[in-house]
């Protein structure tokens, strides 16, 4: 297809005025119950003495042949940057979120009431209710079930991280050298694929558990209907005396945490001194897509603003010359 500068520009128009338009929420089509999942932190040890977490190891397993094998040859800097996202040397890094990792157990320390507490949490994707990265996916590839995983479509993907930079926990990560794009190089509109958890899209469809639920030795983590899980998680909070996240925060997840410690506590225990990057907080978030919409929507009227101001200011000196004259 063969594009002019009219066809350009009222494509563009069109694209801002979809940005500026209110947002919806992300929906799949109905018929399946949501699902899930708990993660009770007062279980979790982190499968401690082992080389590794049996939730990450059985993760890992599982999906080694969707990891990425970047081209080096289309190893590139993101254009007109000079530097680009390579963790294909560096696959076994198991204690942050990599294109080869979508699970990680984070290990914190903390004081409770004079006494040293070890807490071992398990992290990936929240699977929102209402996914910003659904919704603000510039090529549509990021998908939200109808039972509650978000997932995304690695074939579709050209990396442009928006996904990222909209999570308010900061879930998919790039790799470079893969994708879509390496099939239309040189041309500089693609930086590789996004990866992270679809809580075992394909297992789910068959009526099984996600891998890393099922190897869990402490029963640490458990899936079922919403509203079950729900209901688990309160009846949790209240044999603990605890509290629970993931739940409201956001505007909902499908990940529901339990823990008899306050999570502001936990959050604030959590360090960033090796790598900032490599963390997931317990903060509140803020709704990074509605932030989103909010600037698209002042991009859009910007324009439309001026061309009324100087409207307004030509029929003003309109006025002011009818008057003298």
């Amino acid at each position: 297809m063969k594009f002019d500068r009219r066809t350009f520009l009222a494509g563009a128009l069109a694209a801002a005025s979809v940005a500026a338009l209110p947002k919806k929420e992300a929906q799949a089509a109905t018929g399946q119950p949501a699902l899930s999942t708990l993660i009770d932190l007062t279980r979790c040890n982190g499968c401690e003495g082992e080389a590794m977490p049996r939730c990450v190891e059985a993760c890992r397993t599982k999906n080694k042949s969707r990891f990425p094998e970047p081209n080096p040859a289309m190893l590139k800097n993101y254009w007109p940057k000079d530097n680009h996202e390579d963790w294909s040397e560096k696959r076994d890094n198991i204690y942050r979120l990599t294109p080869y990792n979508w699970l990680f157990v984070d290990e914190i320390y903390l004081e409770v009431e004079g006494k040293e507490e070890r807490v071992n949490i398990p992290r990936r994707c929240m699977h929102c209710d209402n996914p910003p990265c659904v919704s603000l996916c510039p090529f549509g590839t990021a998908k939200k079930d109808a039972d509650g995983p978000v997932r995304i479509e690695p074939e579709l993907c050209f990396g442009g991280a928006k996904c990222r930079a909209v999570c308010p926990w900061q879930v998919p990560q790039r790799q470079a050298g893969v994708g879509p794009y390496t099939m239309i190089d040189p041309l500089p509109v693609g930086a590789g694929v996004m990866y992270k958890c679809d809580l075992c899209r394909d297992l789910l469809d068959q009526g099984k558990a996600p891998k890393c639920i099922a190897a869990c030795p402490k029963e640490a983590l458990t899936i079922g209907p919403k509203e079950e899980i729900h209901t688990l998680a309160d009846q949790l909070q209240e044999k603990y005396q605890g509290y629970i996240y993931g739940r409201d925060e956001h505007g909902g997840t499908a990940t529901i945490y339990v823990s008899k410690i306050p999570f502001a506590l936990l959050d604030a225990a959590i360090t960033e001194d090796v790598d900032p990057k490599q963390v997931m907080r317990f903060h509140q978030p803020v709704n990074e897509g509605d932030k989103q919409h909010r600037k698209a929507s002042v991009a859009l009227l910007a324009p439309i603003a001026g061309v009324i101001g100087a409207f307004a200011a030509t029929i003003s000196k309109k006025d002011a010359n009818d008057e003298q004259e």
